[in-house]
This record gives structure tokens, C-alpha cells and sequence, in this order.
């Protein structure tokens, strides 16, 4: 299989692409990056998600294979989130990213405003 060529319109990388780079997509990276978490955990650790869009999240970052969910045999039932290592992979360079954004965000943040009218 060759690389994928997220220029070109019909390149199914760009729907990876898409998922991992969405807010939620990163954030769930990002949280799952150093350890697993039910998703109960997840959404108290990202500020903001819904529920609704947390389990879209997930269900297509799980459809790319880069987490995995283990639905556990206990009372009350209870569903498990880890990385895969595929996703070990991603959430790396995505920290590497978020990583820049939150150092980078005083400039930024005078960038934006030095540009308003």
C-alpha cells in the first residue's frame, strides 16, 4: 500500500485527517495519551464535550484504529478507552502541536489583537 495524498479531494486521508484534527479528536488524544479512561473520566477531562459528540469521537477515531474500546463484564457494565498504538503515534505529534499552541498563545493572542480594527 502506498501513502495517502491529502491534497488530492477524493483521498480517503483526508477523513483521518479530519478525525484527528478536530477539536474533540485532538483532545481525546491528548487525554488518552498517557493512560486509559472510562468514558465517564474522558468527558469530565475535556471541558466542554458532549456527550453525543464525545461518543462520535470516539466511535470514529475507534474506526480508524487508533483507540480501542472494551466494553468490561461487570455490574453496572462500564466501557473502557485506550490508545492503540497506532494512536500512541498520532497523539504524539498532536502534543507536539497543542504543545506549540499553548506556549505560542500570549502571541497569538497579541497577534489577534494588534489586527483588529
Amino acid at each position: 500500500m502506498r501513502r495517502g495524498e491529502l491534497l488530492v479531494a477524493t483521498c480517503p486521508s483526508r477523513q483521518v485527517l479530519q478525525h484527528l484534527t478536530s477539536r474533540w479528536g485532538v483532545l481525546v488524544l491528548l487525554v488518552l495519551e498517557t493512560r486509559m479512561h472510562r468514558f465517564s473520566a474522558l468527558r469530565r477531562a475535556i471541558g466542554g464535550v458532549s456527550e453525543r459528540m464525545l461518543a462520535q469521537t470516539l466511535q470514529s477515531l475507534e474506526g480508524d484504529g487508533l483507540v480501542d474500546r472494551t466494553a468490561l463484564d461487570v455490574v453496572p457494565p462500564h466501557v473502557e478507552y485506550r490508545l492503540t498504538p497506532l494512536g500512541l503515534e498520532a497523539a504524539e505529534k498532536v502534543r507536539g502541536l497543542a504543545d506549540w499552541i499553548e506556549t505560542s498563545l500570549p502571541r497569538i493572542l497579541q497577534a489577534q489583537t494588534d489586527r483588529r480594527p
